[in-house]
């Protein structure tokens, strides 16, 4: 296969110390696309396990895989955004490494695509995952994150979604945002829908993910929300909550002069006095925040695109030594 050819779909899958799923995941991806033009991405996240050394078997077994591997642990999210950005698809395809998203969902949610679609999102509307600790937490986060971003969709932590390539490429990768680029995505105009996938239970390997993940993804959506209404102009917000505070301020302030007209209340030890000035200092404040912030946006969508990432080598299919 030649290796600077655009091929019409490209996997990209992240992958963290998963040396037991790996075999059986990549037999499901080749039977499952038979006959079609793909490439395999896979990124080892900084596996300490025995994960990097099978993916070095599979990439000098088959043509089609390439592998990147990362110096130490990023995160998913970063290992998608360099598999996005190493990816050469028309179709991008992520899914996980743990074998619970089916492969045999792949040209399904390609042919979705072109039915016109920009994205299409993967439901697992049958979730084989623990109810306390994973689904009941996902539900939450996804009518959460519906409500928010006013894109309604009932998997947004689904991995296995299908991309059009050009639609991934404004868009760049924070934190645990990879579960939002639908909603991002729809913002900038891109056409989202989604479809059932089906969702196997996990065989080897122990999941990566717990409770904890649903507070990180509240707080990315607080960063989301705040970038989708203010992220160019958020001396918006800043000054809306200086407005407040000034506006706090005066009617503490002239409440202590009314008290001290009418009831002779000396102002010295009225402590509405200390309200009114706190406020004012944090009207001030804010204001400046907002000033401050605005000069901020102004240098991030000027600066240099650097990734969130580092690359310890990247192993094409010509390549067939580890070095």
């Amino acid at each position: 296969m030649n290796n600077t050819r655009q091929p019409e779909l490209s996997l990209v899958i992240p992958v963290f110390n998963e040396a037991d799923s790996l075999p059986g995941l990549q037999r499901d991806i080749v039977q499952a696309l038979d006959g079609l033009d793909y490439e395999i991405l896979y990124i080892d996240d900084g596996s300490s396990d025995e994960s990097f050394r099978i993916l070095n078997d599979m990439q000098r077994a088959c043509p089609r895989v390439r592998l990147i591997r990362f110096r130490r642990n990023f995160g998913q999210t970063a290992a998608l955004s360099a598999g996005f950005r190493y990816a050469r698809g028309k179709v991008i395809v992520p899914l996980d490494a743990d074998g619970q998203n089916d492969p045999a969902d792949i040209p399904r949610l390609v042919s979705k695509l072109n039915e016109g679609y920009d994205i299409v999102s993967g439901w697992r509307k049958e979730r084989k995952d623990n109810p306390v600790t994973r689904t009941l937490p996902s539900r939450i986060a996804n009518w959460m994150i519906g409500r928010i971003t006013g894109v309604r969709l009932h998997d947004y932590g689904c991995t296995l979604k299908a991309y059009r390539a050009e639609s991934l490429k404004p868009i760049r990768l924070y934190g645990e945002m990879h579960r939002f680029i639908p909603a991002l995505a729809s913002w900038g105009g891109e056409n989202v829908t989604e479809m059932v996938v089906n969702h196997r239970p996990r065989t080897a390997g122990k999941t990566k993910y717990g409770l904890n993940r649903t507070f990180k993804v509240i707080l990315d959506l607080m960063t989301i929300k705040f970038l989708a209404s203010f992220s160019t102009k958020p001396i918006y917000i800043f000054g809306g909550l200086g407005v407040l505070c000034f506006f706090g301020s005066f009617l503490s302030g002239l409440v202590v002069i009314l008290m001290k007209l009418i009831q002779n209340y000396s102002m010295n030890r009225n402590p509405l006095l200390i309200v009114s000035l706190m406020l004012m200092t944090a009207a001030i404040q804010f204001v400046l925040m907002g000033l401050l912030a605005e000069i901020l946006v102004r240098t991030y969508h000027e600066s240099q695109d650097r990734p969130i990432y580092v690359i310890d080598k990247i192993i094409e299919p010509s390549e067939t030594t580890i070095t």
